[in-house]
């Protein structure tokens, strides 16, 4: 089971505010070159959730520009913002989920990146830029998007699963692994009671609440950093994990079966940001620059095969990938998706609402 943070963005934005504006001015930048002549530094600070970009590809960008990439994960992104949160200029990129990105930017605790150093955001699919969360890309680039799907193994569940509610079914004790990230879950749940996943109500919520804990005796594990492999070991026979991981563990038991339950899906894209006082700020976009190049976009979609937004690399990414609606819906579903949105204080509603169920455990 992965680290939960408990405190919401808000909360935790206003509790580090003065932290990060300490860290800001206490920290001053690093400016050697590292003598390839390229004018980047030496090393380059990196935090990103784990299993999402590939150690080739980390070691390719070090050979051609003589850059140390220090790559550390997180597994949630409260556990990313509470440590970016605390400034310092700890790490110069790091990897936000839409949804998180505008109160992090209103407090001060990312900056806005020099897009003259990302020339391949040309790259990006027009559907993928300039959207309301961020208009101008003025403080992200997105990187991968993603959806939480539904998937189970025929060969041990001998009920047809179509849709969240048949979660709830009592022969599926102990049966189930689920993404530890509250608002795909408390969302999911909301959704089968009819309401939208990012239901802000109060009475709502208390609904969600109760239904969820009604299901936590089927849930044997919340993992967010590698769901596939219970999956994959027989641990459990059901999964709502990220959709890559279905098609990771389909991989390994193509029998697995991908569903499209009929209250509709849930999408999220995360994107890269940097942190107020980075130290390393052009290497930063050097290397968000790089990671755009369509073959090692198409690469890193390769072993972590997550929506890609890259419109040259998709052209080099194998149709298998392309084709599966784990990763890529059909476009009549992508119309009923449902994107993940900044709720504001309401997050407290929701931080309050899974610590109650999470301790039910």
């Amino acid at each position: 089971m992965t680290k939960h943070w408990k405190h919401s963005i808000a909360a935790s934005i206003a509790a580090v505010a003065l932290a990060v504006t300490a860290g800001c001015g206490s920290s001053s930048p690093t400016t050697q070159e590292n003598g390839s002549g390229n004018g980047l530094d030496k090393e380059l600070n990196v935090f990103n959730w784990s299993e999402y970009l590939p150690e080739e590809v980390i070691k390719k960008f070090e050979d051609k520009y003589s850059v140390k990439v220090n790559y550390s994960t997180f597994s949630s992104n409260e556990e990313m913002l509470a440590k970016v949160s605390a400034g310092g200029g700890i790490y110069d990129l790091t990897v936000a989920s839409d949804y998180f990105i505008q109160p992090m930017a209103k407090q001060g605790i990312i900056e806005p990146l020099d897009l003259n150093n990302i020339p391949n955001l040309k790259n990006l699919s027009e559907e993928f830029v300039n959207k309301d969360h961020d208009p101008g890309n003025k403080f992200s680039v997105p990187y991968m998007g993603n959806t939480v799907s539904l998937a189970y193994n025929p060969d041990n569940i001998k009920t047809e699963i179509k849709s969240f509610e048949d979660l709830w079914k009592p022969e599926f004790k102990s049966q189930i692994v689920m993404v530890d990230d509250q608002r795909f879950i408390l969302g999911m749940v909301l959704k089968t009671l009819g309401y939208s996943g990012n239901d802000t109500d109060p009475a709502h919520l208390e609904e969600a609440q109760q239904k969820m804990l009604k299901l936590m005796p089927n849930i044997k594990a919340f993992d967010s950093d590698s769901p596939k492999t219970m999956m994959i070991n027989g641990e459990v026979n059901i999964a709502f994990v990220w959709g890559a991981e279905i098609a990771l563990a389909q991989h390994e038991k193509p029998k697995i079966k991908t569903v499209l339950p009929k209250e509709g899906l849930m999408l999220t894209f995360d994107n890269f940001v940097i942190p107020a006082g980075a130290k390393h700020k052009k290497t930063a976009e050097a290397f968000v620059n790089f990671l755009l190049e369509p073959e090692i976009s198409a690469e890193i979609a390769k072993s972590f095969p997550y929506i890609n937004p890259n419109r040259e690399a998709r052209k080099l990414i194998d149709k298998a990938i392309l084709d599966n609606i784990a990763i890529y819906p059909p476009a009549e579903e992508m119309k009923r998706v449902e994107s993940l949105k900044d709720i504001g204080d309401a997050v407290k509603l929701y931080d309050r609402t899974w610590s109650e169920v999470k301790s039910s455990q």
